[in-house]
């Protein structure tokens, strides 16, 4: 209770305003006339709500005081969520940005805005708005002139909005650096040529013009102006060097370090180990980096259809630190805990002290900060991606495992070494719990759910938006006001065609520029298809079943999220552009130039069926057993709050694809899209380089089966649940799933870590919770992983007592591993472990 009250009131003190100056020189920024040596995460606002924030990164992020996890918050502005419609600005609920920048002030850390306006970052159309390409002359990401009117308009907006609640450092806030009105355009700044370069230099001096007076810096800009910083952006930055006329002022590196990557529906997971996180990270501090930030460290959720891609999932979990639903993911984050904590200790050693390298063999190098009066701190590295090796160093032999950096912040005995967690881990699990149905329930005398169903027709409803003799571009015509186009024409079967006798089916070929489609033949679902994450456009063969007579084809087009990035991205257009019809009598049938009509989204999305003050003056049928495996269905029951106060996923494994909604708040697309198999591995080796496909697990299994639900978008009783089926499932078997911590593991040897500190076990329960039981313990070699360790060969029989006696019932315990509570004598020879899964309550 006093350490909690005492870290209160260090947030509390950090979080007192008074003006501060922010510059910087040759070895890092200078806040306040003090050099400092920062750790940034990013985490995004509309990716996440005020419980998360508050709950599961804020409070673990004022641990600052305790010298543990980071100093600043990073966050990109999303433009097209703030400005939905020319000059109508929209700040509020999960766009609330003063809000989130207040949070991190009140937790007494720095922020870093990254305005965009342009941000990528999986986002959908890159974070611009979609009218802005409407506009007339409108070219995004070059000297354009429309388009640098609306980003500037837009940057002064926001830039206003912040200086007016004084939230920049100058004015006593926490925005200690901005970014430049780009985001990693060199990569494609030779794509536009010599207005590509002017542009450049346009929105850096747009930047500056400002007068916010913090730094401003550029992300990944090959050529950066001379009035900014230039920063790196990559998987490792250690062996960057920055090529700004500022870098002569500041040649120590900021940098953003990417942990790992997004997921596309239909794709595997991809994982990075805990050990080359930290070996980026402790690499890049060792060659003189001076500002990291982590790019996720928590991801979020894509609600609604913010996401980007295109095909990027709704989960924007990343592998980060933080899990989608806010809890930490360990070992990750213990893990990191500790490397900043062991490179806070050189903070002082790497800011002010002489800096000199050594090599101390193939592969070793050590980079040693000394300062006069002796005091050292040194990085020692193996970059060997295979065998570990020892560094002698100041007449001391050191051991580092392969693709490592030991820390010594005296210069002489190791603190942290990137290779060996010692951080307790996790197993957490979706645990199901049945939909309940409402106590409010407006039937009492129906038992089980209540169903209500709303059934679409296949094809124009009402009257056609616009008719055209040929197929037009999807994006162009909706606009993004929805991701759903429908395409219908007809076409007449002669009655003596073959195939109505030999029953033959003609072949129904669809070219798309993307990204998916379901086919309706008279009213009839014949086939669906759709790109993926490397490759939006996609064709389709199928056989349909046609008549004599009058036939009607109708054509689902779908978006899943425009385009993030790239050059010229704007232009790239989605949905069919050839349909024909193989084997008629008469040859080919390209139906690509009949007159075809158009009708922009679902007429449930027009009646406002996902909000509960306007479905309810809609017709819906009542079912206790709905149908199922139906296309172009609308669900909508009322259902209890889960029990609990876990945070809630929504399970749709057993749908097709769609949306869904829950009380108006929307959650997002579904999709259990089977990752096909490939690039999959049964163990992940940290040592050597990550690339993406390095560590990717969950082939032939859905790419999400869960879709995070808020905590506070339930109430406790008459939620209602709004589900959009587009080709067909089985709406019974929804589920919603609490995300539980069901076991905490620790393992620590005798000789680890190499420090002068006793070897111990330490365990911890999330907060309000105690350790229940212990359902393993040993000490000698055991064996396996959390979940499912096994006694070794080399086993202390008193192991469970020992554990029992120190740990049940605590919320945090630690084992010390002397001989006052284990056989040091049992196995002689062995250095020993000790292995504890235990679970909480």
């Amino acid at each position: 209770m006093a350490k909690s009250l005492l870290l209160l009131l260090f947030c509390l003190l950090l979080s007192t305003s008074f003006a501060r100056n922010v510059s910087y020189d040759s070895r890092s920024l200078i806040i306040d006339g003090r050099r400092k040596l920062l750790i940034s995460a990013s985490i995004h606002y509309p990716r996440s709500v005020p419980e998360v924030r508050y709950l599961s990164y804020v409070a673990r992020a004022c641990a600052v005081g305790e010298r543990g996890s980071v100093d600043v918050i990073e966050t990109y502005v999303f433009w097209n969520g703030h400005e939905q419609s020319p000059d109508n600005f929209y700040f509020r609920g999960r766009y609330d940005l003063v809000k989130f920048c207040k949070i991190v002030q009140k937790a007494g850390m720095h922020m870093i805005l990254r305005i965009g306006p342009f941000i990528a970052a999986e986002w959908n159309y890159g974070g611009i708005p979609v009218w802005l390409h409407y506009v007339k002359g409108a070219v995004f990401r070059t000297d354009n002139e429309p388009f640098k009117f609306h980003m500037k308009k837009f940057i002064t907006y926001v830039v206003n909005l912040m200086k007016s609640e004084k939230l920049f450092a100058s004015q006593g806030g926490p925005i200690i650096l901005s970014q430049v009105i780009e985001n990693e355009y060199g990569y494609y700044e030779a794509a536009y040529g010599e207005g590509g370069k002017s542009y450049t230099k346009w929105a850096a001096e747009i930047a500056v013009s400002q007068k916010t007076n913090v730094p401003w810096i550029m992300c990944q800009q090959f050529d950066p102006p001379s009035t900014v910083i230039d920063t790196c952006n990559s998987f490792y930055c250690d062996k960057f060097t920055p090529i700004s006329p500022q870098a002569e002022n500041l040649d120590r590196k900021l940098a953003r370090m990417v942990f790992c990557l997004f997921t596309t529906f239909g794709a595997s997971q991809p994982h990075r180990p805990p050990e080359d996180v930290a070996f980026s990270v402790a690499r890049f501090f060792q060659k003189g980096g001076s500002l990291q930030n982590y790019y996720m460290y928590h991801g979020g959720t894509n609600f609604g259809r913010t996401s980007g891609g295109p095909f990027i999932t709704t989960s924007y979990d990343y592998d980060a630190p933080i899990d989608e639903y806010g809890l930490a993911r360990f070992p990750k984050w213990g893990h990191l805990k500790e490397l900043h904590r062991s490179i806070k200790l050189c903070e002082h050693a790497l800011l002010y002290d002489e800096h000199k390298f050594l090599s101390l063999g193939p592969s070793l190098e050590a980079d040693v900060y000394q300062a006069p009066s002796g005091a050292c701190a040194v990085f020692i590295s193996n970059t060997d991606a295979k065998n570990g090796k020892v560094a002698m160093f100041q007449n001391a032999s050191h051991h580092l495992p392969a693709w490592s950096v030991s820390i010594l912040p005296d210069c002489r005995s190791v603190a942290f070494n990137t290779a060996k967690v010692g951080s307790q881990t996790y197993v957490v699990e979706m645990i199901p719990t049945s939909i309940q149905m409402s106590s409010t329930s407006q039937n009492k005398s129906l038992t089980g759910l209540q169903w209500h169903v709303h059934e679409e027709k296949a094809g124009i409803w009402g009257t056609a938006d616009l008719i055209m003799n040929h197929l037009v571009d999807h994006i162009n015509t909706t606009k993004d006001t929805t991701d759903y186009l429908w395409y219908s024409t007809s076409f007449y079967v002669d009655k003596n065609e073959e195939f109505l006798v030999n029953g033959r089916k003609p072949l129904l070929v669809i070219e798309s520029k993307g990204h998916a489609i379901h086919v309706f033949v008279n009213e009839k679902l014949e086939a669906s298809a759709a790109g993926n994450g490397s490759a939006s456009q996609f064709r389709i063969e199928t056989p349909v079943s046609l008549k004599a007579g009058k036939n009607v084809i109708a054509l689902l087009s779908m978006t899943v999220g425009l385009q993030s990035a790239g050059p010229f991205y704007e232009w790239i257009g989605a949905g069919p552009s050839s349909v024909r019809i193989l084997g008629m009598k008469n040859g080919t049938m390209d139906l690509s130039t009949y007159p075809w009509s158009y009708k922009i989204g679902m007429q449930g999305e027009h009646l406002n069926l996902y909000d509960f003050q306007h479905s309810a003056s809609v017709h819906w049928s009542w079912f206790s057993d709905p149908p199922k495996q139906q296309p172009l269905t609308w669900y909508k029951v009322v259902v209890d709050s889960p029990p609990g106060n876990e945070p809630v996923g929504l399970d749709m494994i057993h749908m097709g694809k769609g949306l869904a909604w829950l009380n108006g708040n929307e959650i997002g697309r579904y999709w259990p899209r089977k990752a096909k198999l490939e690039n999959c591995v049964q163990h992940c080796d940290y040592r050597g380089k990550f690339f993406p496909e390095k560590c990717n697990s969950g082939c032939q299994k859905p790419t999400q089966q869960w879709y995070h639900v808020p905590r506070s978008w339930f109430k406790p009783s008459g939620n209602i649940l709004v589900i959009f089926e587009e080709k067909g499932g089985d709406p019974t078997k929804i589920q919603f799933a609490t995300r539980r911590i069901t076991s905490i593991c620790a393992r620590t040897s005798e000789v680890h870590p190499a420090s002068t500190k006793k070897s111990s076990l330490r365990l911890t329960c999330p907060m309000k919770t105690k350790i229940s039981s212990i359902k393993f313990a040993s000490f000698g070699n055991p064996i396996g992983s959390c979940g499912s360790y096994t006694l070794g060969k080399c086993h202390d029989p008193n192991s469970m007592n020992t554990v029992q006696r120190i740990c049940l019932n605590m919320n945090d315990c630690k084992v010390d591993l002397g001989e006052e509570n284990f056989d040091k004598k049992v196995c002689p020879g062995v250095t020993k472990t000790l292995a504890v899964e235990v679970s909480c309550n």
